[in-house]
């Protein structure tokens, strides 16, 4: 199953990505200054670490990737038939993740 979502997205990004304003302000922050290359990058190379199936926008991801100077990207996107929504894109925070940053920690 996590295979066939990633799939969809990344056949939706080949078509097109369509970055939601919330994603545009948490890219440009200035301790974050997230680029649209780094977003294409994770999208293509990637690791699935979280599924929504059942996401209010429609089935939606959490993918870990890496962007300029290996540093860890989280890209929360939902793929449609003609393009692929960026729902918000940020540095994981390392108090709020596993050392890999592919597990939430609780609290």
């Amino acid at each position: 199953m996590s295979d066939e979502i990633l799939r969809k997205v990344r056949q939706a990004a080949d078509k097109r990505i369509l970055f939601l304003p919330h994603t545009i302000q948490q890219m440009s922050r200035p301790d974050r200054m997230i680029t649209t290359q780094e977003i294409e990058t994770v999208i293509k190379r990637g690791e699935l670490i979280e599924n929504y199936p059942e996401d209010i926008r429609g089935q939606s991801c959490l993918i870990l990737g890496y962007g300029d100077k290996e540093r860890n990207i989280h890209v929360v996107c939902s793929p449609k038939e003609d393009y692929l929504v960026i729902i918000t894109a940020y540095l994981p925070d390392p108090n709020q993740w596993s050392s890999d940053f592919k597990r939430r920690l609780r609290k």
